[in-house]
């Protein structure tokens, strides 16, 4: 019987679930994993999970022939199955488990410090297209052809089974409030989006950041710019937006004399596609106590002129109070007192008015997002606010720069909300030839920016910051671990709320669907014989 209680033991201890073997070794494969068919070349590349760095399984044959009784179960404990922690329960293999863990953290941190060199070795080549844009070191003909040949034949992705097993090894799995519900519920939905699963490797990734443009890029002016066209909204809708802000001015008055309200948000930064509804940020010179009172009388304000489908939503996030105008047809949401949010407002119209290529660049990829179902913050993609700070930051990145760093120069606007300094150069009538020396047209700016965001980012280390007009790391924002629910998997820098990350909402299951879009974006803008009809078409949910 004890012999019997022996094996039963040895053999829990084989299936607790997330562990291996305590002789396999991370830098080693077994040659006959899966029917030794799939990991056939040595020194094969893996793509990275969305939240950690790439690494690479090295090859030694002898090492894999000798570990081959324990590829039977190896697919079988890459993850948990659901409702499982991953974790070994009872006193029975959690020694083992503890060694088992210590012996791969010790193995990733060896592959961390041996990618780490690579990085360094490929980020120079990185920041040299940004200083001194044109064609790549080496044969354009040689990279162009090799890279249609992975195009055709789908060698640029990754196997399945591979990214599970880095994703295995390296995703480090967070604690949850369970009380969360409504965090919870949005890791799930991202879950079932059935996107994200076919990243490209790292090895092809930096083969395909030397890319160069496809040579027929200009054609694709015309069609971008018409989109474009038929994005922007009517000089009319503007009209009706300052009426509708004139009357509820009046109204406002009437309770509050010094009040005033302000457009804020997209209707009024110049990046507000048409029939948009309109945010208004109702600012009083008063310490507010009790927020949801004063909404409930705006409301009852509001009501009493007619206004149609008046609602004070007091316990939302933001508190507002929604309304509907029947005279120009407007929707309207009003927040008291969001004055930083005025201020961001006026910051990006400034940057609008200096290069008519922001507002065009800007509009193509918000379209695309809209159209591809990653502009959805509750299904843990980015807002369009982040994407216009993404385009900006691109502009300010490209050489020579066609946007400067507007806070990083001369400070003739200054205000300070909520303790924090808004400071910047707003005399944009002296920068309307700012850019003008660099003459890339809008076609090769949307190639570009989806180049960069597929290949050329640093997700692992790298920070946007429009501040700053560069990368900062994300060291120097303690933005390398998750905080609560504030993921940086992604990150973009607010401008003047800068312990704020845009990207802090996508999870470790949205950032691979980011990426992967990013990444056939790419694909389509440099190798489909007609992008502009693929690129936006319309992503329905599964």
């Amino acid at each position: 019987q004890q012999q019997q209680q022996q094996q039963q033991q040895q053999q829990q201890q084989k299936l607790v679930f997330g562990s291996f073997p305590s002789d396999i070794q991370i830098l080693q494969k077994p040659e006959g994993l899966l029917n030794g068919n799939l990991f056939e070349k040595s020194n094969l590349d893996l793509s990275k999970p969305a939240n950690s760095s790439p690494y690479a399984f090295q090859h030694q044959s002898e090492r894999g022939k000798q570990q081959q009784h324990h590829v039977g179960n190896y697919r079988e404990t890459l993850r948990p199955p659901p409702g499982f922690s991953g974790k070994p329960r009872g006193g029975g293999g959690s020694r083992d488990f503890g060694a088992r863990r210590n012996h791969l953290e010790h193995n990733v941190d060896k592959l961390r410090a041996e990618y780490s060199q690579l990085s360094n070795d490929t980020e120079m080549g990185l920041r040299g297209q940004f200083d001194h844009p044109g064609p790549p070191a080496g044969s354009g003909t040689d990279i162009k052809e090799s890279l249609i040949e992975l195009h055709r034949f789908g060698g640029g992705q990754v196997d399945e089974v591979g990214e599970r097993i880095i994703e295995s090894l390296l995703i480090e799995e967070e604690s949850e409030d369970k009380n969360d519900k409504k965090h919870h519920r949005h890791e799930k939905e991202s879950r079932l989006d059935n996107r994200g699963q076919r990243l490209l490797s790292q090895r092809v990734r930096m083969l395909k950041r030397q890319m160069e443009c496809r040579s027929d890029i200009h054609r694709l002016n015309a069609p971008l710019l018409a989109i474009y066209e038929s994005l922007n909204p009517p000089k009319e809708e503007k009209t009706k937006q300052q009426q509708l802000l004139a009357s509820l001015q009046k109204l406002v008055w009437k309770e509050w004399p010094q009040a005033k309200l302000f457009l804020y948000g997209s209707c009024a930064n110049g990046f507000g596609v048409s029939r948009s509804d309109i945010d208004i940020c109702l600012a009083l010179n008063e310490d507010i106590n009790n927020k949801s009172e004063i909404l409930l009388k705006l409301a009852d304000i509001l009501q009493s002129d007619n206004l149609q489908n008046v609602q004070a939503l007091t316990r939302a996030r933001v508190p507002i109070v929604k309304l509907m105008d029947p005279v120009t047809g407007i929707s309207c949401d009003i927040c008291i007192n969001n004055v930083l949010a005025v201020v961001n407002t006026k910051l990006l119209r400034d940057y609008a008015q200096i290069d008519a290529r922001l507002r065009q660049l800007a509009f193509i990829v918000k379209h695309w997002a809209k159209s591809r179902g990653v502009n959805e913050t509750y299904r843990g993609t980015l807002s369009s606010y982040a994407y216009v700070l993404m385009c900006i930051h691109f502009l300010q990145q490209r050489r020579p720069a066609i946007l400067p760093c507007l806070q990083g120069m001369e400070k003739t606007y200054n205000v300070t909300v909520d303790n924090i300094e808004c400071a910047y150069f707003d005399q944009i009538e002296k920068l309307h030839n700012f850019g003008s020396s660099n003459k890339e047209t809008v076609a090769q700016l949307v190639w570009g920016f989806f180049n960069y965001w597929a290949y050329g980012h640093d997700y692992a280390n790298s920070v946007i910051s429009v501040r700053t007009g560069s990368i900062i790391s994300k060291q120097e924002k303690d933005w390398t671990r998750r905080i609560g629910n504030d993921r940086h998997l992604i990150c973009i820098e607010d401008p003047f709320e800068t312990s704020h990350d845009l990207g802090r909402v996508v999870d470790k299951f949205s950032i691979r669907v980011l990426r992967e879009e990013f990444e056939r974006a790419a694909d389509i803008m440099q190798f489909d014989p007609n992008p502009c009809v693929k690129l936006f078409e319309p992503y329905v949910h599964s």
